[in-house]
């Protein structure tokens, strides 16, 4: 199939949060702004490093691993909740998620999630959807009172194999 010509926007993705339980918790993120940010993603997540000789470079290396960062903001409808879910309850690991598990392992001291970004493509003549797997988040949130009060959402993808970016984002 040819590469599609339809450019995609906001309002063609999907992000679902899971956890790190057998049958993963999952929690599909309300994407109210459209703002999922990805950043310092390389063929392989490692720092390139220049060596040199007599102040001429002669060879560049890859040494010392890099980690992919993640951000978003959405809209706050509700903030936390019991029995109901909630982003920020998810992001917490507490309320309704309060017995979510780590992606690290159900004793890691660490709370990481993995993020699935779906942006739609068969609707737009593609094969496919197009699916952004980010693996081993750990994050923070923020929360702002405005017009309207937002959850900003920013964090590290943790590669926990051997340093290439397949470990910490699949792209399909």
């Amino acid at each position: 199939m040819a590469v599609s010509t339809v450019t995609k926007q906001f309002t063609d993705g999907t992000l679902v949060l899971s956890d790190g339980t057998g049958t993963p918790v999952t929690f599909s993120m309300p994407l109210t702004v459209g703002d999922v940010t990805i950043d310092g993603v390389g063929q392989k997540m490692r720092e390139p490093v220049v060596y040199q000789t007599r102040g001429v470079a002669n060879s560049i290396r890859h040494a010392a691993r890099a980690f992919a960062t993640v951000s978003l903001t959405a809209h706050i409808a509700d903030y936390s909740d019991g029995t109901d879910a909630t982003a920020i309850d998810y992001f917490l690991k507490s309320g309704s998620f309060a017995s979510n598990a780590s992606v690290f392992g159900a004793n890691a001291e660490v709370y990481g999630i993995d993020l699935i970004l779906t942006i739609e493509g068969t609707d737009h003549g593609d094969a496919a959807d197009h699916v952004l797997t980010m693996s081993n988040f750990v994050g923070t949130i923020g929360i702002a009172e405005g017009e309207p009060n937002t959850l900003s959402v920013s964090g590290t993808l943790y590669d926990m194999g051997d340093g290439t970016r397949t470990n910490s984002l699949t792209i399909s």
